[in-house]
């Protein structure tokens, strides 16, 4: 026995030092962490579980002479504030982290563990794509984790950590999750290299520009979360499962730390300007709303005229959207409909309430965005609110304009409850452009134009752009004080809590995509 046990304990040695001490040290002068070593950053200590340790490629007709236990990637389960979770990770250290047989059937093991178990699947990415010297078969793999990669959503949550390079069919894996997390500077996505691209298209750009974490974390959408380096962004992907629940069927954790349900928020009768022109900061309100001021925000950096987001209200996970004033008047464009659609989505799936913030003038305007199709990607969010059977609460802040104002969560669209400020301005357009409409001929004969559009404007403004006739006819279901909102919303939620809601028997629903 004890020769048996020495040689497996050589083994497991070999396994957990598979790459070179060149490659190691490689990887590290790059400031990036070993598989093992985010492993061990991520998880509770001592709490990993290693599955297919000693798995070895089988690929022995292609030059592939080294056969490296684990294959490339390490895979397994564990715990994160004593919770369970999933975890892939690509070891850069042997054969650059690149898929083949082996290593696709690990990924295959592990990802239907997860589903069939219930815990969330955390992908961390550092990988060179496919192994070419294994061709189709490398490909087959990558087919076999997209398929699981849907069949597990709205199951489980599914993250993506990119800790380095990520290209070619590599990316699908990662854009079919939940969340993406890139580091600055050491992380890259993209489809083809820039190589690639300069002879195909004739353009110039560096590897940063064309996939580095500030394109995708500002431009193109694909990340969600970004950090500046490698602790951070595993620290980040701690704090953003502490908002998420296991799995479709579970709730989310309650984490209750004492801040008063019923605690009045003064500085919100302060917070918007005289005029209804003047910006402000929608996650100011936010942060006077919800529990210690605690917001985690999705796609920061994008999409930035609407906010979304994680909180709690009364030690409760809530998911959060709101039109931000201070970004192109909190208007709905292609990019801030798509991403709060997504957003709501995943909040539906999840049982995660929704709480709407709404200051929305309309949709913007414009040749691009109508040849860009904002019908029908304005569509994805409001089929994303119709289709929600969380509770939600809608609060509206100021202006409530037109099909913009019935995208964003109004009771028409399924709202369980709607509060509005006195400042709340519920209407089909503004006061400026509903007098020009309507009172054309009258400015046009008028001696003094401009004065008789302002006393007009006055007069429509009091009698409209206010809450109080969208209160009595029950479309918003009260106007309260601003220093209220906090109380009156957890209170709201309170009450839903329970609530229950089955959709008509279908496969699926045919988004707008």
């Amino acid at each position: 026995m004890s020769e048996r046990l020495k040689d497996l304990e050589e083994r497991r040695q070999a396994a957990i030092s598979a790459g070179s001490e060149r490659a190691v040290a490689r990887q590290h002068e790059k400031g990036k962490m070993l598989a093992r070593e985010r492993i061990d950053y991520l998880l509770d200590d001592g709490s990993f579980h290693e599955l297919d340790m000693l798995a070895r490629h089988r690929a022995h007709d292609v030059g592939l002479d080294e056969r490296p236990y684990t294959d490339g990637i390490i895979t397994g389960w564990g715990t994160v504030d004593g919770r369970k979770v999933f975890v892939a990770s690509q070891d850069f250290t042997v054969f650059g982290g690149a898929l083949g047989e082996v290593f696709a059937e690990k990924m295959h093991k592990i990802m239907d563990l997860a589903e069939s178990v219930g815990a969330p699947m955390i992908g961390l990415n550092d990988g060179a794509g496919a192994r070419i010297q294994e061709g189709v078969v490398s490909l087959a793999g990558y087919g076999g984790i997209f398929r699981r990669n849907v069949q597990a959503s709205g199951v489980i949550p599914q993250i993506s950590v990119i800790l380095g390079p990520c290209a070619g069919g590599a990316v699908y894996s990662p854009a079919m999750t939940d969340f993406i997390f890139m580091v600055r500077d050491t992380s890259h996505m993209f489809i083809t290299g820039p190589d690639v691209v300069k002879t195909v298209t004739g353009e110039e750009v560096t590897l940063e520009e064309l996939g580095g974490a500030g394109s995708h974390s500002t431009k193109s959408g694909v990340a969600s979360f970004v950090a500046t380096d490698e602790q951070t962004v595993l620290d980040d992907v701690k704090y953003l499962l502490s908002f998420l629940p296991s799995n479709n069927l579970d709730n989310p954790p309650i984490l209750n730390d004492g801040d008063d349900p019923e605690r009045d928020c003064p500085a919100l009768r302060e917070i918007l300007p005289d005029s209804s022109n003047v910006p402000y900061d929608i996650k100011a309100v936010i942060s006077e709303v919800v529990d210690d001021g605690e917001f985690l925000e999705y796609h920061a950096g994008w999409a930035g005229s609407i906010v979304c987001g994680f909180a709690r209200l009364d030690g409760r996970s809530v998911g959060i959207v709101g039109n931000q004033p201070m970004m192109m008047a909190g208007v709905l464009d292609i990019e801030s409909s798509e991403k709060a659609a997504r957003f709501v989505r995943f909040c539906d799936a999840f049982n995660l309430p929704l709480l709407t913030f709404v200051d929305v003038p309309g949709f913007l305007p414009g040749v691009d965005q109508e040849h860009g199709g904002i019908i029908r990607h304005g569509a994805k969010l409001l089929y994303a609110y119709c289709e929600a059977t969380v509770p939600r609460v809608q609060v509206i802040t100021r202006k409530a304009y037109g099909g913009a104002y019935v995208v964003m969560d109004s009771k028409s669209v399924g709202c369980d409850v709607s509060f509005a400020w006195p400042t709340a301005e519920l209407a089909v357009m503004g006061p400026q452009g509903a007098v020009e409409i309507l009172n054309r001929r009258e400015l046009q004969q008028a001696a003094d134009p401009e004065a008789r559009k302002a006393e007009l404007v006055d007069d429509y403004t009091e009698k409209y752009a206010n809450p109080y006739v969208a209160a009595e006819r029950g479309i918003v279901d009260a106007v309260i004080d601003p220093a209220e909102t906090r109380q009156k919303v957890v209170a709201a939620f309170r009450m839903i809590e329970s609530k229950r809601e089955e959709l008509p028997k279908r496969k699926h629903g045919n988004v707008p995509l």
